[in-house]
């Protein structure tokens, strides 16, 4: 099964959230219903783009280089 990094932006302020996942369209729900800490401030979260990889590893590394960029 691909992993996938996924940009979420926020309607709130516009701020950008990147992350890693296996179901990034279960993710959003979960950001959207305020389970996790990180984003429920910014609620509600659009998605904005998603990138298949074929393991967590490839994807974690292309999540830190997104990380990087401002």
């Amino acid at each position: 099964m691909p992993w996938f990094v996924y940009i979420l932006k926020s309607k709130v302020d516009g701020t950008y959230y990147k992350g890693v996942s296996e179901d990034y369209k279960k993710r959003l729900e979960q950001h959207n219903a305020g389970q996790s800490t990180y984003t429920s401030s910014k609620i509600p979260w659009e998605l904005i783009y998603a990138e298949a990889h074929p393991n967590k590893r490839s994807a974690l590394i292309r999540e830190k280089k997104l990380k990087r960029c401002k």
